[in-house]
């Protein structure tokens, strides 16, 4: 079995359960086979939702600079089903939040979304979630042509919406705020950087000979 076949028929479907295992976390937690929920179990699904949303966007991002770094080009083939994971966990997050927190109430919802900046950057950082998960297909990406790039590095939008949301929300301790916007500051400054330097020998290369 080749490389390629090790991911697709053993690697893949170990990170989906990896990924999944969060989630699944949170319902044993819910009926008391694992572990609790705490005193505030609602506040505190979001938060477990929240947060890992934030965690496989970065390692999402992450994916990139790892392969330019180490040369393993195989990363790249988990980099759409970590975005998916993305999107399932911050959609996971939405979902408690309108459900649970705000029982369906459309006025209530609609009054937070107006009137707190923190929901509305959040609520935004979903729909570019929605929008990449929505073309992440092959599919889609070849009838797209270079469009389907330009709209994903929309991701990058999304990170900082998110970390700002996160911010905002916290009130007194914003370490955990602060370690993601240092990853993502990071992980932005690593794309910069590669992107100058292959505009440089981009020029250089395309200089006439003297």
């Amino acid at each position: 079995m080749n490389t390629l076949q090790q991911i697709r028929f053993f690697w893949k479907p170990v990170v989906f359960l990896l990924c999944l295992l969060p989630a699944g976390l949170v319902v044993t937690d819910a009926i008391g086979l694992s572990g609790t929920l705490g005193a505030n179990p609602v506040e505190e699904i979001l938060d477990r939702f929240g947060n890992w949303g934030l965690r496989f966007i970065m390692i999402t991002l992450a994916i990139t600079p790892l392969r330019r770094v180490t040369g393993w080009n195989w990363l790249s083939r988990f980099r759409r089903m970590l975005g998916l994971f993305t999107f399932f966990y911050a959609l996971m997050h939405f979902t408690t939040w309108v459900v649970l927190d705000r029982d369906l109430r459309l006025s209530e919802i609609i009054e937070d979304l107006t009137k707190r900046p923190f929901v509305l950057i959040g609520f935004t950082a979903l729909l570019i979630l929605t929008a990449l998960a929505a073309t992440s297909f092959t599919a889609v990406r070849r009838r797209m042509g270079q469009h389907w790039q330009t709209l994903h590095n929309a991701i990058y939008a999304a990170a900082i919406l998110g970390v700002w949301h996160y911010w905002w929300q916290v009130k007194k301790d914003v370490t955990e705020p602060l370690i993601y916007a240092a990853i993502l500051t990071i992980l932005f400054g690593a794309r910069v950087i590669w992107h100058l330097a292959r505009n440089k020998r981009r020029h250089r290369e395309a200089r006439p000979a003297q």
